[in-house]
Parts: C-alpha cells; sequence; structure tokens
C-alpha cells in the first residue's frame, strides 16, 4: 500500500491530471445511470398505483392449458391523474436533466482534488520560499515532497537557494576581509606620515628658497593623504553605522537643518530658502542621520550654485523626503551616474568626492534611498528617510 502511495505521489502532473478527469467521468456515468435507474423505479411504482382494466387473454393448447404470460388486448389503461402525469413527465425529464449537472460536479470534484493532493501545497512552500529569498533569509529549506515536477521545481529553489546561501556568505567574508585590509592600511599609513610629516617641517625652515618651495609642496601632498587615511577610517565606521530611529518632531528638525543650511550658504556667498511641505508632528527618524545627509548635500549645492540653494521637506505614507537644489550648472551627462561612487569627482584638488556615496550609505542604513538629478535650474539631490528601518 505504502509502494502504491509513493508511486501516485510521484506521478506526473499531466498523467495524474488524466487520471483525476477519467475517474470523475466515470462517477459521472454511474450517478446518471443510478439516476435514470430510480426514476424509471419511481415511474413503475406510480403506475402499478392505478388498476388495469384491460382483458387479458391467453394461448391454449389441445387441453386447455395456458401459454405463456397472455398479453392484454383492447381497453386502455385507466388515465394518470394531473399530479401522477406531472411527476411521470418529470422523472423521465430528470436523467437527461441531471447528466450535464453531474458531469460539471464531477469535473469541479476532480479539479479541486487535483489541485488540493498535487498542487496546494508545494505551492505554498514555493511561495513562501521566495518571499524570505526576497528577505535575505537563507536560513531555511525547501522541502521535496515528490518527484513530479513541482518536486523538481522544489529541487531547483532549493539547489538556487543553497547557491545563494553560499555565495553571500563568501560576500560577507570577502566584505569582512576588505574592511580589515582597509583598516590595516589606513593605520599602517599613519606612522610614514607622521614621520614625513615631520621631515617636511624640518625642510619647511631650511634657509634656502627651493628647498622650501618644495617643502611646502611636499606638505600639501602629505595633507592630502592623511585627509584620504581619514576618509577611509571614517568609511569603514559608516559601513557600521545602524540608524537609532525615534519620534522625532519635525517643525524642531526643520529649523535645525534651515539654520544649518544658512550657516554654510552664507560662508559661501550664496542665499538659503527652506520650502517645508511636512504635516505630521513627528516621525520615526535617526536625527542624526537625516543632519549629516543634509550637511553633505547642502555643502556641495553651496560649492556649486550661482545664486541660491533650496531645501524641500516632504512627507510620503512611510518616510521623509528632503530634497537640496541649486540654480549651478548640474551634473555633467557623463558623470551623473557615477555621481554616488566612492572618491569619484568631476573636479580637481583637494575634494575626494565621498560625500554622495556618504549619503547614499546613510540613507540605504534608513531603510531609504540617494537619487541625484539635474532639475529645471540645477543639479537637484533627493534622500528619502524610510520610518521602517529598525528602532533599537
Amino acid at each position: 500500500m505504502e509502494q502504491i502511495r509513493h508511486r501516485w505521489r510521484d506521478l506526473p502532473l499531466r498523467k495524474a491530471l488524466v487520471v483525476y478527469i477519467t475517474a470523475a467521468a466515470l462517477l459521472a456515468l454511474v450517478l446518471c445511470a443510478v439516476t435514470a435507474a430510480l426514476c424509471d423505479l419511481r415511474v413503475e411504482k406510480i403506475y402499478a398505483a392505478y388498476p388495469n382494466t384491460m382483458e387479458k387473454y391467453y394461448l391454449t393448447n389441445e387441453r386447455g392449458e395456458r401459454l405463456g404470460e397472455g398479453a392484454y388486448i383492447g381497453t386502455d389503461a385507466i388515465p394518470l391523474s394531473p399530479e401522477d402525469q406531472r411527476t411521470v413527465d418529470l422523472l423521465r425529464a430528470l436523467p437527461t436533466v441531471t447528466t450535464p449537472v453531474w458531469s460539471a460536479l464531477c469535473i469541479l470534484g476532480a479539479a479541486l482534488l487535483f489541485y488540493r493532493n498535487k498542487l496546494k501545497r508545494p505551492l505554498a512552500e514555493l511561495r513562501l520560499a521566495s518571499e524570505k529569498i526576497s528577505q535575505n533569509d537563507l536560513d531555511f529549506t525547501v522541502t521535496i515532497h515528490s518527484r513530479d515536477e513541482l518536486g523538481q521545481l522544489s529541487a531547483s529553489f532549493e539547489t538556487m537557494r543553497a547557491a545563494l546561501a553560499r555565495n553571500f556568505s563568501e560576500m560577507w567574508r570577502q566584505m569582512e576581509e576588505r574592511k580589515r585590509l582597509n583598516a590595516a592600511f589606513a593605520h599602517d599609513l599613519r606612522t610614514p606620515l607622521t614621520v614625513l610629516k615631520g621631515y617636511n617641517e624640518m625642510l619647511q625652515a631650511s634657509g634656502e628658497e627651493q628647498t622650501r618651495t618644495t617643502a611646502i609642496t611636499m606638505g600639501q601632498h602629505i595633507a592630502r593623504l592623511e585627509q584620504y587615511v581619514s576618509t577611509m577610517s571614517q568609511l569603514r565606521r559608516l559601513e557600521d553605522t545602524r540608524p537609532n530611529c525615534q519620534p522625532t518632531a519635525l517643525v524642531p528638525l526643520a529649523a535645525s537643518l534651515a539654520e544649518s543650511g544658512e550657516m554654510v550658504c552664507t560662508q559661501a556667498g550664496k542665499t538659503f530658502s527652506l520650502n517645508d511641505q511636512a504635516t505630521s508632528p513627528s516621525l520615526s527618524l535617526d536625527g542624526a542621520f537625516v543632519a549629516q545627509v543634509f550637511g553633505n548635500l547642502v555643502a556641495n549645492a553651496a560649492r556649486y550654485a550661482k545664486n541660491t540653494v533650496t531645501l524641500t521637506l516632504a512627507e510620503t505614507g512611510d518616510g521623509l523626503l528632503l530634497t537640496v537644489a541649486d540654480d549651478g550648472p548640474g551634473f555633467a551627462p557623463d558623470t551623473i551616474e557615477k555621481a554616488t561612487d566612492p572618491y569619484f569627482t568631476g573636479e580637481k584638488g583637494s575634494h575626494f568626492g565621498l560625500g554622495l556615496y556618504i549619503c547614499n550609505n546613510l540613507c540605504r542604513h534608513h531603510d531609504g534611498w540617494l537619487k541625484v538629478e539635474n532639475g529645471p535650474a540645477g543639479a537637484k539631490a533627493t534622500a528619502f528617510f524610510g520610518t521602517n528601518a529598525e528602532i533599537r
């Protein structure tokens, strides 16, 4: 019995569907035959309730013995009452009417049984597996119940899940290794830079003009290297930082951002304006994340703007939108896609191009995103901070 059950479970879907439909058709035929037989039996009982007034004649032999059952000849039987006649007509039409009904019910029952026995459980498990994979949750196993088409699909899902788990583990290992290497690189550079800085100061104190000029140039490059090492350490800390979301009042937050933006723009000789469109009294946010992102965005905007920098705060159903726009030249078409890459900058000098990269990381940690584009009058950067970020 167990072997039969296993063979039935492993039966391909197409063959299983044919078996279900065939069984449903046979059951429909049986039900139709039973219905017709019951109707005929009921009709006979109705006719048997009426006495027979016809004369019955028999064949006899030469000795006068009756042969056979005889036959009625002559007078018609007593007519049925109107009620019985309607009943007889209904019983005679019922087999014809119930044939498609039985057929439809049996086919529907076969389809439901086929879905419940062959499709429901595997599909539910595959749907749950796809949801977990979409959430980066790979700590589960796809159960394989059969060797039919859905069983093979489940096996493929399990293979994919195992491969993703291995790849994620390897990627995480490589990321941690990269972090450690960057930290070690930044740490090891500090000592020789300190030594070089000391010698450079000695050279700058030299009495020879050429030596002092060369030392000053060297000092600028040493300072740039020190800044580079500092940014490497800062990036490592940012990658490990997670938001501490708390109910944050939006009016004081907007006022604080406006004060900071006014200060940065005034120092750059630009005008700052605030467009506060948020309506809720508070949202679940990490104010430090919002302030740091705004600080980087407004610094970039003040550096490139001609006259005006505008901050727009807007509220969505699941977070806060912070948009900083300027009236400068905007992003070059060939650089806008790379604007959030680390160490990418479209200008020469001491600027390392980490501002937008840091903003992008902070937004992602806050269950949000960063979008840079060219607006009607210049560049525009929009940061979204989701309120679904982890609250700690």
